[in-house]
């Protein structure tokens, strides 16, 4: 599982550093330059972080299942050679994805206008400003959604039913607390990130635009800030360096 949450930090840093440093010049200085060039590799590191980070949140649901499910062969499955398998689709299934996304919009003519109405070069405000036929466009990336977010998600949900029947059989009530304890973390980020993801891509574009921006930016900004804070916070030895530095600063401001 420390290894998954490595690759999962590795995202969320790469989703950081492409978005907000740009995104908070733009909002600061009231709008930001960027060239087309620049524009299209934000968008592909951005739609691989994005499908890189669901795909990883499958595979740590899949641990989270046989830890539970199957906690007596985890060790044998869940050897170093699968786990290295493992995060290595993840990352070419997001790279996949984006360039499916990158190589339709290159197919595209852009006319006059040329000013994005978003805080980074997100694909739904990008192909609004071409003058071509968008529905061939609108459903290779629907059909690529459908395939990778929404297939995935639907191995998520389907892992934790099986930890739920299994967490339910357990006879002690500390024995399902520590069961739930292990995937509660994962089953937090899974909620906010899609969650996020759709009501992002399903609300009406026109309708909910400053809700979609609002939304983009907790998926892009706040949510890869929150990650770690997260699972951090299941960690035993983290919560007591928390608790022993909280009460340091109760007692220096108790002191006169």
């Amino acid at each position: 599982m420390n290894f998954f949450l490595g690759q999962l930090s590795l995202c969320d840093l790469l989703i950081s550093t492409n978005i907000a440093p740009n995104s908070m010049h733009g909002i600061l200085q009231n709008g930001s330059h960027i060239s087309f060039w620049g524009c299209v590799l934000q968008l592909f590191f951005f739609g691989a972080s994005a499908v890189t980070e669901c795909s990883l949140l499958t595979v740590m649901s899949y641990d989270r299942y046989l830890a539970i499910c199957n906690p007596l062969h985890y060790t044998a499955i869940m050897n170093f050679p699968l786990t290295y398998y493992l995060a290595l689709w993840s990352w070419a299934a997001g790279c996949f994805c984006s360039s499916i996304a990158e190589i339709s919009l290159l197919q595209l003519n852009f006319c006059n206008k040329n000013i994005i109405d978003h805080f980074f070069c997100d694909l739904a405000p990008l192909i609004e400003l071409s003058c071509s036929d968008l529905r061939v466009v609108k459903m290779e990336v629907s059909i690529v959604t459908i395939i990778f977010c929404l297939f995935q998600l639907s191995l998520i949900i389907l892992s934790y039913i099986c930890i739920l029947r299994s967490i339910l059989q357990i006879s002690s009530t500390t024995g399902r607390q520590k069961a739930f304890s292990t995937c509660s973390a994962h089953l937090t980020v899974v909620s906010v990130y899609y969650g996020t993801l759709i009501v992002l891509y399903t609300s009406p574009g026109n309708y909910y635009i400053n809700l979609n921006k609002t939304l983009s930016f907790l998926n892009t900004v706040v949510t890869p800030l929150f990650n770690p804070i997260i699972y951090s916070l299941r960690n035993t030895e983290i919560r007591r360096a928390i608790a022993k530095l909280l009460m340091k600063v109760n007692l220096k401001c108790l002191q006169p």
